[in-house]
């Protein structure tokens, strides 16, 4: 059995109202799939909340309106609720956003539906470093969450591309690489020992950036003449390997190579099992062929098959069909 971590769906509504494939308004398609494949459980949810990943003229996802949002959330519970022992969501929130939009986010952290957050990696070229995303990790620590850092619709340096393949699979995955390492510079996991963040698509290419991050973060603060955005600690930062026990990174990748990097650089207990799917379209055996590829013990990959996400998600053990476990987390969903 596996649990998936990075799947995504929409509503009626929003398929309506945007371009998008058709797969994400197909819920019992993408279960049956799963189910076919041995992936038991997914957490989903919306990288773009109620807005989109397609370009749209006149659509700003960091401006959606609250209501839709609220529409899109109340209908993505409902889904768990009709499916709790396959699925949970992500609750999506602007992590720029603001007081409102975060006491939103964690009011949807006290429904058992929602077990995580999503927001993206950038927004509008801005990471996540500042002082602004301050109240943002406090709320995503204070209520344990798991962080999932998504890439953007329009990844920072994106728009000095024209061909939308690349932004599809460079940009946004050196979107997931940069925006990771800000939250780790930014410190934000040093001052919220309780944060937990998800960096997908492998960690983007950080597995093979960690030795040039910790040499960077050990640079004056001043380094080629600009001031950084968060004040120099009066002492040096701690190893970089202390605070990557809580970064976790997905396996929704193509590249046997790049899980295995992941794997090598963050270690099979922060290695967690990831598709993308829905939107991605690569067979679902697959993903799971490649973990077999690594030479890795059964015991580390039941880790990341499905261990590692139980862990950070709070997930229960596996019970057989209708059994006590399940009939309870069941109940507990529909409340």
């Amino acid at each position: 059995m596996a649990i998936d971590v990075h799947g995504h769906l929409t509503s009626p509504e929003l398929f309506r109202r945007y371009p998008m494939p058709p797969s994400l308004a197909d819920v019992e398609g993408m279960l049956e799939a799963k189910a076919a494949a041995g992936i038991t459980t997914t957490v989903v949810g919306s990288p773009v909340g109620a807005g989109t990943m397609v370009k749209t003229p006149g659509v700003d996802n960091y401006r959606q309106p609250a209501g839709d949002l609220e529409r899109f959330h109340d209908w993505l519970g409902e889904q768990v609720r009709a499916h709790p022992e396959s699925l949970r969501a992500y609750a999506y929130v602007n992590p720029l956003g603001g007081d409102a939009e975060w006491e939103r986010a964690a009011k949807r952290l006290e429904q058992p539906e929602f077990v995580g957050l999503i927001v993206n990696s950038s927004v509008q070229g801005r990471f996540l470093d500042g002082p602004e995303a301050d109240g943002f990790f406090a709320m995503a620590a204070h209520h344990g969450a798991p962080v999932m850092l998504h890439p953007p619709a329009e990844p920072a340096g994106g728009a000095a591309l024209d061909d939308l393949r690349l932004v599809e699979q460079i940009a946004r995955p050196g979107d997931v690489t940069t925006g990771t390492a800000a939250v780790l510079f930014a410190g934000w996991l040093r001052k919220y020992p309780a944060l937990r963040i998800i960096a997908p698509v492998c960690g983007g290419g950080l597995p093979l950036l960690l030795e040039r991050l910790e040499r960077a973060r050990r640079m004056p603060p001043g380094f080629g003449g600009a001031a950084g955005k968060v004040p120099a600690p009066a002492d040096p930062p701690p190893p970089l390997a202390d605070e990557l026990r809580r970064v976790h990174v997905d396996t929704a990748t193509p590249s046997r190579r790049a899980l295995a990097a992941a794997v090598d650089a963050f270690g099979v207990h922060n290695v967690l099992f990831g598709t993308d799917t829905p939107p991605m379209s690569a067979p679902l055996p697959e993903s799971l062929h490649r973990l077999g590829q690594l030479g890795l013990s059964e015991e580390h990959l039941d880790l990341i098959r499905a261990g590692n996400a139980r862990r950070i998600f709070d997930l229960p053990q596996a019970a057989p069909a209708g059994g006590a476990a399940e009939h309870r987390v069941a109940q507990e969903v529909r409340r």
